[in-house]
């Protein structure tokens, strides 16, 4: 499942068995299910090595849909979308605390 999301960096599915075997949230039920899954875990992320080394600079879905969002806002109001830096978070702030007054 750790591979479906975006990119979360090598061995994701071994890394999430691990942080949850040394939580002290995880039940005592759920501990023994979790070493069982963990070689299961380390060679399907082995396998995937490959599949995460291409998805290392890729955009995940939904860092696409944020930079689709801002070019359509751009052009709805008409401005050069070509020569507009991409708006942070700080100027979005800045621009609504503005508006309010």
């Amino acid at each position: 499942m750790t591979h479906t999301g975006g990119h979360q960096g090598y061995y994701p599915g071994t890394r999430a068995d691990m942080t949850m075997i040394a939580s002290d949230d995880t039940s005592w039920a759920m501990t023994p299910l979790l070493i069982v899954d963990l070689p299961f875990s380390a060679l399907l992320d082995t396998l995937l090595l490959p599949y995460d080394y291409y998805r290392q600079g890729n955009q995940n879905t939904r860092d696409r849909i944020k930079t689709s969002e801002e070019h359509n806002l751009a052009l709805s109001h008409g401005v050069d979308i070509d020569h507009v830096p991409p708006m942070t978070a700080t100027t979005h702030s800045q621009k609504s605390s503005a508006h309010k007054k």
